[in-house]
């Protein structure tokens, strides 16, 4: 198919839905508010609070913002297709979301790593704490995030946007770049390295972070204060870091190498977690966990009580 840009792309994970779609529409709907109310509360919360400015804290409000991405990736474009009788989107929208889907992804594991080396420094190092991690580290790893996550999206969009394509069907509910890629009349080989070197980095961060966690973990053990640090913000982020984890290595083997004609389902549960789960999470987790958030909280919504009596 030589013109790719005219292609009507028919997305087909919704076919095997058990509910039915105004459920979901409705459940989908108060999710992705929840979503955004529970993001924006932190974010404000932080910004808002001088005293909240701390490394940790900074990092978790990029995750959050990277949470709002990464949500409205996916439910605004469903919202509509459970509105309509068959699920289908255009090429560039479709290389769009691929575009924002890679930069979500990037950004969420590489924020994750931030945080895992932050919670390193303050319990194996804490004398030296806030002479390694200063406000100028904290922003130029916020902007190394940044650039890497783009770079590495631009370079996965472009490869996908250079094939000729000669299918239409994409067995999935949003679109990804290997269920584009399969689609190619052309040898993906580049395609198929590049996506190697994508599980690789990803793979790479999380050995990080666990390796990061033994000296962390020997350091809790010996020391009761340390063990209430690690118990607020080191459990949450490892919860959020193994559930993202186990989603994306599930969604790209799958995707890879597994069946297409079974188990739709459980792919659409799996290749919906991460874009899910972590934004849904990651506020709720660390807003309960962190005292001076959930002070800070509670403090805002009993003002605002107070003035409307």
């Amino acid at each position: 198919m030589e013109n790719s840009t005219e292609i009507l792309f028919v997305l087909q994970g919704l076919n095997e839905t058990m509910l039915s779609k105004h459920t979901l529409f409705i459940l989908i709907l108060l999710g992705y508010l929840f979503t955004l109310l529970a993001n924006l509360t932190l974010i404000t919360t932080i910004i808002s609070e001088k005293t909240l400015h701390e490394p940790m804290l900074v990092f978790l409000c990029n995750l959050c913002v990277n949470g709002i991405l990464g949500s409205s990736i996916f439910y605004p474009k469903i919202l509509v297709d459970l509105l309509s009788d068959l699920s289908v989107t255009s090429y560039k929208p479709c290389i769009g979301q691929i575009f924002l889907l890679y930069s979500y992804t990037n950004s969420e594991m590489t924020t994750l790593a931030m945080m895992a080396y932050d919670r390193y420094i303050a319990i194996c190092k804490p004398l030296n704490y806030h002479s390694i991690v200063t406000p100028q580290k904290v922003m130029q790893l916020l902007l190394f995030n940044w650039i890497v996550s783009i770079c590495q999206s631009v370079v996965v969009t472009a490869l996908v946007a250079r094939l000729p394509l000669c299918g239409f069907n994409i067995e999935k509910i949003y679109c990804s770049a290997w269920a584009v890629v399969k689609l190619s009349c052309v040898d993906t080989t580049l395609n198929n390295i590049f996506g190697y070197i994508f599980i690789v980095f990803n793979v790479s961060l999380a050995v990080l972070v666990v390796i990061s966690y033994v000296p962390i973990v020997r350091a809790c053990v010996r020391s009761k204060k340390e063990r209430s640090k690690f118990m607020q913000t080191c459990l949450p982020h490892i919860i959020v870091l193994t559930n993202n984890f186990i989603a994306l290595s599930f969604d790209l083997m799958y995707t890879r190498y597994g069946p297409t004609d079974r188990l739709q389902s459980l792919r659409n549960f799996m290749s919906l977690d991460y874009l899910v789960v972590p934004p849904l999470l990651n506020p709720l987790i660390y807003g309960l966990r962190l005292n001076q958030i959930r002070r800070r909280i509670f403090n805002i919504c009993s003002q605002k009580m107070h003035a409307l009596k």
